[in-house]
């Protein structure tokens, strides 16, 4: 019986991927001049108090604030 010798790769050391948050992956988008969108909350039930002028405006998308684009962009990997 002969023993063969295995030879074992020695992989490089290599920071882990980065993932993205899948939540806000679903939540956000980049529009094509770098801003965030989003859609707007309130706009799933209790809709009867509220008038037909304010649930129109809910249903339209809207710009994330810059305070918070940077944290965003991090989180989707943008």
């Amino acid at each position: 019986m002969v023993l063969q010798k295995v030879k074992i790769k020695q992989t490089q050391k290599k920071m882990p991927k980065m993932k993205s948050n899948r939540a806000a992956k679903k939540r956000f988008k980049v529009t094509g001049t770098g801003k965030v969108k989003r859609e707007k909350a309130y706009r799933s039930h209790i809709l009867t108090k509220k008038s037909n002028k304010r649930k129109r405006q809910l249903g339209k998308a809207t710009l994330v604030s810059e305070q918070e684009t940077r944290t965003v962009k991090r989180m989707i990997q943008a």
